[in-house]
């Protein structure tokens, strides 16, 4: 919902697709389209499974038809998703009925035929086909398909600061901030004032003319502009035509997925047309691995085919003997990437949203193959990875089996992952081969629409368990090992040396940065390969780390996320990312984080002691909240926390407001005689309670809610009406200004306020704390201690009043400044700090991550072999590259980069230390650390460095840390600062300082 919106969601709600073909690429598309969730999916394949499908198909299990086997596992996945079989042949009567047909590996003949049928009727058109480390994807959407938003960016928006009477009509942004516009992109505008016939207008045509400025056309007869407004730009709808398959074939056009093989696709194009003529003639089966002759005719076939329709260039011959020699191979990765992206189609083609492929678009991973002779191939039967050893052998089965495995994270990465590795074959050998999968979390309800190895009866079990249950399943050969850890510090005691020592490689299912980056740092020192991948709604990135090949992953960071000032959420917000960020805020201050306080005050017993230590007045600041909350204003009824929540609204979106505009008024004027309230600073406006305004009475009713539950009040109840006619019978006091407050108009005033700290009286202090350790023994005696409840934010419970409180609370202060409101789904994805997520990219970008794991596991030693993978679906736009090499330092003549250390075998003392150092490399050694603890710096007093240069290494690490070496740490990492021998400071590797004995 979060990547494709309202709209697209109520259109794919309504529409029947058919998938017909069910080998491994049919059911990727099936899981991904059902997950999406479209009205009806029905299945089309009356075939038996075979060998070779196993390498590639997450259901198959019994000798029944595909589409059989197919439908109940596949209707597990969505209840709201009705899927079914269809019998029999594929009839114009039975296509029409379908808004969207797909076919995955159907003959060319019906290809065609199909095709026409479906542009007769109205209906969407998709074929999708794999032949080993080969697909391609074909779209007809008809002579006349509507795009409603071609790329899924959310519409920009920004403040207007000035808007030229002229026939070019230039505007200017606030502050001289960024418009991202683009020639040809469409506007319009709200609260502009001076020049109101722009308000709402019918969306205008933008020419840009610098990152801040663009012309919107003839401005000329409209009122001269005064001062504020929002500019906002709309996604206009664009038609676009398809040519037929049959046109489409002689007149192609390529999406392209890789620009190094730029002439790649026109080949692959007459290749895939040759596989089905081929099959033609074979009674459908593809050529042989390791069969000179049928590769020489399919090479035939496919030079026909380019030379008939004109394709330039025509399949080099080493290419059309490297497709045919792989054609029959059934590899996961590809059908993933190809599958996913063929799926996302299908939802472009329900909904018009994002832009489609136009109109083939093929892809290849030939890179994968082992280098030097083409692999020795098993017969074609009887075994479970036919349709793998038909591309790589059995030799690379083996390796593959032997593999060990840690996967971290069980989320939508993780289940893919761990599918694609079931499938093939990592970790199945009978020579330690195995695969560790980690994740702490638990299955949540919104985790199902894209973490499709979960189900509804599954919510509450641990994620890691579960998927491993799921991918024995698939493959009952498969070992793996669940745990619930999490992988950072706190857990080295488990994830030790030797347990790092035996990997082959790790990969990453993380979704944030902290992790992430703790996971790639172990990575560098171990020495091991890490796979690492993620995902934010169409777009995705894959990265490959390789010991002393490549940079890690924390080499090269993205740039930090823009943060908002102080100033501007407390006093001048602007957008709605404001408000609800200042909401999300509120909610912590006032109910998590003071209800943490009073449940700590009333059952810690070092919680007095800990906060009469705090400096400055935050002390007292925390005691004379808990007075207030606990003695002078605890809730007695629920009648009570609706007359709180009414102070509250009258607080904060009336008196605060009130003594703004007293501090700066609505005709104030700055030093240089500009007015105060311009730009991106609007001048806001008080509200008034109103019992008939479904806001107000939304804020009151949550409000009094969560201060109930805090307190376990009882008679709570949720009726806003109620509750806002309750709410507005309430007295509030007179609003009186006070004149001395200062406040801040920037961050730098604020933190010059916040820096004045004023000395709190100590009898004040131990006088309030007295009282309440009296009130707290009371409380103790009569058990209201006990009902005081922690919240924590929860933005997926729809019965805490979580969400109802931030969505109405930023809405009121959107009021408040005369900012567009927001809903209750995107204040839930911002304040809920969502990451929009999708089934179809995270197929496709474990697809690439796995395809990269084949190289690795073969042992490629060449950077050149590698790819680091982008995209966006939504284009669609595939782009790779190679990765970095490691960034090289020097000391004297010795280059080294972060794979690099000096490794010491101990125990020595910290004079013999800095005397190896100084003797074998020529270093002066001035200061010697251990995480955070120093060990020896050259400006230690004399006695204390004395003593220190005649100790033991590990014996000055216990002595600083005040704590022994845990037992499993079998080495340490020590940082030197160093002096070259012209006394300059260098950078140098760290030291692995091994301990004697372990």
């Amino acid at each position: 919902l979060y990547v494709l919106g309202h709209e697209a969601m109520r259109s794919m709600a309504t529409s029947n697709v058919l998938i017909c073909g069910l080998r491994g690429l049919g059911i990727e598309i099936a899981k991904n389209v059902i997950l999406g969730g479209v009205k009806s999916v029905s299945l089309m394949d009356n075939s038996l499974p075979d060998w070779s499908d196993l390498t590639s198909h997450q259901i198959l299990a019994a000798r029944k038809s595909r589409a059989q086997i197919c439908l109940p596992k596949l209707a597990e996945l969505n209840n709201y998703v009705r899927v079914s079989a269809l019998e029999g042949e594929l009839t114009e009567d039975a296509i029409k009925q379908f808004r969207v047909v797909v076919l995955t590996d159907w003959p060319m003949a019906e290809q065609l035929r199909i095709n026409q049928v479906c542009r007769k009727h109205g209906a969407r058109f998709i074929t999708a086909s794999a032949a080993g480390l080969f697909g391609g994807i074909f779209c007809d959407f008809g002579d006349a398909f509507s795009v409603t938003d071609k790329n899924g960016e959310p519409c920009k928006n920004f403040i207007v600061d000035w808007i030229e009477q002229s026939a070019d009509g230039t505007v200017t942004c606030a502050q001289d901030s960024r418009h991202d516009l683009e020639d040809g992109d469409y506007v319009t505008f709200t609260g502009v004032q001076g020049m109101t016939p722009l308000n709402g207008c019918a969306p205008r045509k933008v020419q840009v003319v610098n990152p801040s400025r663009f012309k919107i056309g003839d401005t000329s007869g409209f009122p001269p502009y005064e001062k504020g407004g929002y500019c906002k730009e709309v996604k206009m709808p664009e038609q676009i035509s398809f040519k037929s398959l049959q046109d489409a074939l002689a007149s192609p056009e390529f999406v392209i997925t890789d620009f190094a093989k730029f002439d790649r696709p026109a080949q692959i194009h007459a290749l895939f047309q040759a596989l089905s003529e081929f099959e033609s003639r074979h009674s459908g089966r593809r050529p042989e691995p390791g069969n000179a002759a049928e590769a020489a005719e399919l090479a035939r076939i496919a030079e026909e085919i380019a030379k008939r329709q004109g394709l330039e260039p025509a399949p080099d011959p080493k290419l059309a003997a490297t497709f045919a020699q792989v054609s029959s191979g059934q590899l996961a990765p590809v059908h993933a990437v190809i599958g996913g992206t063929a799926s996302q189609e299908v939802m472009k083609a329900c909904s018009g949203r994002f832009n489609p492929i136009r109109q083939f678009l093929y892809f290849d991973a030939l890179e994968c193959l082992p280098e030097g002779a083409a692999p020795s191939v098993a017969p074609a039967d009887g075994k479970r990875y036919t349709g793998q050893t038909a591309v790589f052998g059995d030799e690379f089965q083996s390796r593959l089996g032997s593999a060990r495995v840690f996967l971290v994270g069980a989320g939508a990465l993780g289940c893919e992952l761990l599918k694609n590795f079931a499938l093939m074959g990592i970790g199945t050998g009978s020579r330690g081969g195995q695969v560790i999968v980690t994740d702490m979390d638990r299955i949540e309800k919104s985790n199902l629409n894209r973490q499709f190895l979960f189900r509804p009866w599954d919510i509450g079990r641990a994620k890691s368990t579960t998927v491993a249950k799921a991918a024995i399943r698939m493959n009952p050969n498969f070992k793996v090992e669940s745990q619930e850890n999490r992988v950072g510090p706190e857990t080295e005691a488990i994830y030790t040396d030797d347990f790092f020592e035996n990997l082959t490689v790790v990969v990453n299912a993380l979704d944030n940065v902290e992790a992430r980056t703790y996971v790639d740092r172990r990575c560098v020192y171990y020495r091991k390969p890490l796979m690492e991948s993620g995902t934010t709604g169409t777009k995705a990135n894959t990265q490959v780390v390789l010991p002393f090949l490549t940079e890690s992953y924390s080499s090269s960071q993205d740039p930090p996320e823009k943060t908002t000032p102080i100033c501007t959420l407390k006093n001048f917000p602007y957008q709605i990312e404001h408000t609800i960020q200042w909401a999300r805020d509120y909610l912590e201050g006032v109910f998590c984080q003071q209800s943490q306080t009073l449940h700590q005050f009333l059952h810690d017993p070092t919680f007095m002691e800990r906060t009469l230590a705090l400096p400055g007045n935050q002390g007292i600041e925390t005691l004379e909240a808990i007075k207030t909350n606990l003695l002078d204003k605890r809730p007695k009824d629920f009648a009570d926390c609706i007359t709180w929540a009414r102070m509250q609204f009258e607080e904060i979106f009336n008196n605060q407001i009130r003594q703004l505009l007293f501090n700066f008024p609505p005709n104030q004027v700055t030093s240089s005689g500009a007015p105060f309230w311009s730009g991106v600073k609007k001048c806001p406006t008080p509200l008034s309670f109103d019992a008939a305004d479904p806001t107000h009475c939304e804020f009151v009713t949550a409000a009094a809610n969560l201060r109930a539950f805090v307190f376990g009040v009882p008679g709570a109840f949720g009726d806003r009406k109620a509750i806002g006619q309750l709410a507005g019978s309430i007295r509030v006091p007179e609003f009186v200004p006070r004149s001395g407050v200062r406040i801040a108009t920037n961050d730098t005033e604020l933190q010059s306020q916040l820096s004045v700290s004023s000395s709190t009286e100590p009898d004040a202090l131990d006088n309030l704390a007295k009282d309440l350790l009296e009130a707290k023994s009371q409380f103790a005696a009569s058990g209201l201690a006990d009902s005081v409840r922690v919240v924590e934010f929860e933005k997926d419970d729809d019965s805490n009043y979580h969400m109802d409180f931030i969505t109405a609370c930023s809405n009121l202060r959107a009021a408040n400044y005369d900012i567009e409101q927001a809903d209750r789904h995107k204040t839930k994805l911002i304040a809920g700090r969502i990451v929009p997520a999708i089934a179809t990219t995270t197929s496709v970008a474990v697809g690439l991550v796995c395809l990269e794991l084949y190289k690795l596991l073969q042992g490629r030693q060449k950077l050149e072999d590698y790819k680091n993978g982008f995209l966006n679906l939504a284009h669609p736009f595939f782009a790779f590259s190679e990765p970095l090499p490691p960034a090289k330092h020097k000391y004297h003549d010795t280059e080294f980069t972060l794979w690099d250390r000096f490794e010491i075998d101990g125990d020595m003392t910290v004079q013999q230390l800095i005397d190896h150092f100084q003797e074998k490399h020529k270093l002066e050694v001035t200061m010697i650390t251990q995480g955070i603890s120093m060990l020896f710096s050259f400006f230690m007093p004399p006695a204390k460095k004395k003593a220190r240069l005649g100790c033991e290494i590990s014996k000055v690490v216990e002595e600083v840390t005040k704590k022994p070496i845990p037992a499993h740490v079998k080495s340490l990492v020590i940082e030197l600062s160093c002096n070259d021998s012209e006394g300059e400071d260098v950078d140098v590797p760290y030291v692995k300082y091994n301990l004697p004995g372990k």
